[in-house]
């Protein structure tokens, strides 16, 4: 009986169980209950040629997985003391504590009221900033810092409204490894808005359905189809950035290969509404829980990423890399890479 309980424990430590959240993945909308595969269990994909960047590392296993566990577990509570404003390559001008480290915050947080929605184990991965000590720099508003009391009666660092962040993976100073996390996770910028987006403040956190412009239906769509002169057409994001997938993900069973370093590279891309989806079958659009928490959206039950690289609209610069990313059709399948 105890080979047993021991075989069945092992079983369990080799998946994570998700929720998938698309009809085409499943029947009807309901939530479906998904075994996923610790990419672990493979070998590492290496290192890009030319630039060296981190396409898209092992999920890491052994020494290196228990010091990230121990990293996110200990969080950081300390204050942040006086806030700084610095440059961080590829992700623009960003704030930072006393201490250098990044500072983000939370697309499923609201700014106005203020009020944060990471607890638990989301806290842990992503420890709040204390209020307390908190000095304004050159560069941000005093009058832009304010706290927010959360759930446990601690009262957390709001910056423009945003409730205030750290991300227990970044180690080192400059660091920010948090960026696009789950395309929910953002570098704050001065004025509270998104670093790499320059820093636009106007995207006020409101509760949902409260002071919508009227122009609201002029904007892009979240997710649509778009021709490529060279791809034919391909999905994008409502930036215009092309969406790609991962050979080393899977879909059925569902398996994220992409984690780690490999998301300084590719970024998981926000969930979207099918029903606002524009030139692909709405069954096509879903979403799925990561590890760490936060949802992705899936393609024809693929998770799906943009690429750093991509620096403007309309950009392809990911595809075929290392034989293993490829842009998405409007049929929700991979372009091959032409030869």
């Amino acid at each position: 009986m105890g080979n047993r309980n021991r075989a069945t424990t092992a079983a369990a430590g080799s998946v994570l169980t998700v929720l998938l959240l698309a009809s085409g993945c499943g029947s009807g909308d309901d939530a479906r209950t998904v075994t996923v595969q610790a990419a672990g269990a493979e070998s590492a994909v290496g290192h890009g040629a030319g630039d060296g960047a981190d396409y898209g590392e092992g999920y890491g296993a052994g020494a290196e997985a228990d010091a990230d566990a121990d990293a996110a577990a200990e969080g950081d509570p300390s204050p942040a003391g006086k806030l700084s404003v610095r440059e961080i390559p590829e992700v623009g001008r960003v704030v930072t504590d006393g201490a250098g480290a990044t500072l983000y915050r939370f697309d499923k947080d609201t700014a106005q009221p203020p009020r944060s929605n990471c607890a638990d184990a989301c806290a842990t991965l992503w420890p709040a900033v204390p209020a307390d000590g908190a000095q304004a720099p050159a560069g941000v508003d005093a009058g832009l810092l304010g706290s927010v009391e959360r759930p446990d009666g601690t009262r957390q660092l709001t910056l423009a409204g945003w409730p205030v962040y750290r991300y227990a993976k970044d180690t080192l100073p400059g660091e920010a490894k948090g960026e696009g996390v789950g395309g929910t996770w953002h570098a704050l910028a001065a004025d509270g808005g998104k670093a790499a987006d320059g820093g636009k403040a106007a995207d006020a956190g409101k509760d949902a359905g409260a002071g919508k412009d009227a122009d609201a239906g002029k904007e892009s769509a979240p997710l649509s189809a778009v021709n490529d002169a060279k791809l034919g057409k391909l999905l994008v994001d409502g930036q215009g950035r092309t969406l790609y997938r991962f050979g080393k993900d899977s879909a059925w069973p569902m398996k994220f290969g992409c984690l780690d370093a490999c998301l300084n590279t590719w970024k998981p891309a926000a969930p979207v509404e099918a029903d606002k989806a524009v030139g692909i079958p709405a069954g096509l659009v879903g979403s799925a829980e990561r590890p760490d928490g936060t949802r992705q959206l899936t393609i024809d039950c693929w998770p799906v990423y943009t690429f750093t690289g991509d620096t403007a609209p309309g950009q392809t610069n990911g595809q075929g890399v290392q034989g293993l990313w490829f842009a998405v059709n409007d049929a929700g399948k991979k372009i091959p890479a032409k030869g």
